[in-house]
């Protein structure tokens, strides 16, 4: 009986050591994968970011769809341009002589491929609907709308992907707690986002750390 007492009381012992080793490693793990699969998530909604700006220089609006924006890349170009100051004599008929007129003239020089400078030699773009890490495949929701903003109307577009799906294999006790973060130093908030819809902006909510790691 007392060796079955004790037998009990290592497993109890052993049990409770896991319990509590899991509690301090847990979060350990969680923070290391959650940041490793953010910095992705992160990479993919630059360039979405990137390929609408060049959408918008190129066209005046924002995407409305993955479809447009991937074969925008795909053929588009931007005009290459230089401008130049420039003038000439011309006659006045008030003063009734000629007067210096000055100008500001505009030069084509070329094209360049979007894809080749925003991808250069990569085709991701092709891929960058797809939220990196997900289970079922799931895509960023991209929207773009008008808003006015001081009398004049600006185009604006958002993506975003919910937390719960890049994270979807861990904890849910840390995911809710995810879910609801503030801090300067975390990705603030359930979903992972670049753009707006109701301000003109084109930021990410991540904070400055993931952009240097993308930058190394």
């Amino acid at each position: 009986m007392k060796t079955l007492i004790q037998v009990v009381l290592w497993l109890v012992c052993i049990f409770l050591g896991y319990q509590i080793y899991q509690s301090v490693n847990a979060p350990i793990k969680f923070k290391k994968v959650k940041q490793e699969r953010f910095a992705e998530v992160i990479s993919s909604l630059k360039d979405i970011r990137n390929s609408q700006e060049a959408y918008k220089t190129v066209n005046g609006v924002f995407a409305k769809d993955f479809n447009s924006l991937v074969k925008f890349v795909d053929t588009g170009k931007y005009v290459i341009t230089q401008q130049r100051d420039s003038s000439y004599m011309e006659y006045d008929k008030t003063y009734q002589i000629d007067l210096l007129k000055e100008v500001k003239i505009i030069d084509t020089l070329g094209f360049v491929a979007v894809k080749d400078s925003l991808f250069k030699n990569s085709d991701r773009y092709k891929t960058m609907m797809n939220v990196p890490n997900a289970q079922n495949g799931e895509k960023f929701e991209m929207k773009s709308a008008t808003v006015e903003k001081s009398g004049y109307k600006a185009s604006v577009f958002e993506a975003k992907v919910k937390k719960d799906v890049v994270l979807y294999d861990q904890p849910q006790d840390l995911r809710e707690r995810e879910n609801v973060m503030q801090s300067v130093e975390e990705v603030n908030g359930a979903e992972i986002t670049v753009g707006s819809l109701d301000d003109v902006s084109t930021n990410g909510n991540w904070p400055p750390i993931y952009d240097k790691k993308s930058d190394n």
